[in-house]
């Protein structure tokens, strides 16, 4: 008797467990999602900043509990303000040095992940019928970036350093202004971030001059960040874990599975899905847009001291309390 009882007191067991379990995750599935509002840096089908937008329509971000409402912004300048005026709890896609300078005035942002690193998104390019075909070639030329502080900021700055050629600096703002400055003729050379503009170089209507890893030291680092509202931060640090879990989850939901390309390829606004493969591979690698990468903190440091956005080289601990990346 006992070895026939034992079998159905085991199995009532498990079908208790799994009732229990049940409700849990039903429970959980009732709980109120945590909302946070994202301040995305440059214009929408831009660079390597779908995630947010495209996470959130694909419930992603909803899994890990968290309800999005996204913004688009102009670039580095207006994010870091929409984050420090609480307009936003996080922004995306903020200039790496260009972050460093409020934080060490005591701005309320910490850097909560990586955007990008390396120089393999940034181009800057020109007319298809223009005489520039190389750095040399845009001596005293009218060059474009978006915003001061910003990573194409930053990397016009590097490359003049590496290059010794010196541009017009020109601040052009959003993509599609740049595009249309460049195209009318207002600037000689535009900026750009993949895909941008990726569909205009295959039909030969602006050509490629050269990419942010021109400067040497713009391919070792990260160029973009990730940041979050540092009261907010403090209070809650387990909805910005979720956030870089999400956030990297629709990465590889991207990467990895047809209905990520097909959702990519509608978002960036490119042609074709091989269109935006080639986006993701040549321009947007997933090592470059892993957001729990930080490279070449103290290059970064050495060129915010430079540009002028430190007035000195951060201490460690200072250093410790700005970058607060979540476990992985």
């Amino acid at each position: 008797m006992k070895r026939m009882f034992w079998p159905r007191v085991a199995a009532s067991g498990l079908a208790i467990l799994g009732f229990f379990a049940a409700l849990e995750t039903a429970a959980a599935q009732d709980k109120p999602l945590d909302k946070l509002k994202i301040a995305v840096g440059g214009q929408r089908g831009v660079g390597e900043t779908f995630p947010a937008e495209m996470g959130q329509k694909a419930g992603i971000f909803k899994k890990h509990g968290l309800d999005l409402e996204v913004l688009y912004t102009e670039g580095t300048g207006e994010t870091l303000q929409a984050v420090i005026s609480g307009a936003a709890q996080v922004g995306v896609g903020t200039g790496f040095a260009g972050t460093l300078g409020p934080i060490s005035k005591g701005a309320p942002v910490r850097i909560i992940g990586g955007s990008f690193t390396g120089g393999s998104q940034l181009y800057w390019y020109v007319k298809a019928n223009s005489s520039i075909k190389s750095v040399k070639d845009a001596e005293n030329r009218t060059v474009a970036y978006s915003t001061a502080g910003s990573s194409a900021y930053a990397s016009v700055m590097a490359l003049q350093k590496y290059s010794g050629v010196t541009f017009k600096m020109t601040a052009t703002g959003s993509t599609p202004s740049t595009f249309a400055a460049v195209m009318s003729g207002q600037v000689d050379v535009g900026w750009a971030g993949a895909p941008f503009g990726l569909d205009a170089l295959q039909k030969g209507d602006i050509r490629l001059v050269w990419k942010a890893s021109a400067a040497p030291d713009m391919d070792k680092q990260t160029i973009r960040v990730i940041i979050a509202r540092a009261d907010n931060l403090k209070a809650s640090p387990d909805v910005y874990a979720r956030f870089i879990r999400a956030y990297k989850e629709t990465q590889d939901w991207v990467a990895k599975t047809p209905e990520g390309l097909k959702a990519y390829t509608e978002w960036s606004g490119l042609s074709s899905e091989a269109a935006a493969k080639t986006a993701l591979t040549e321009f947007l690698p997933s090592n470059a847009i892993d957001p729990y990468r930080i490279a070449g903190v103290d290059e970064v440091m050495d060129d915010a001291v430079r540009m002028k956005f430190l007035p000195e080289r951060m201490s460690a601990a200072q250093l410790k309390d700005a970058i607060q990346i979540p476990a992985r």
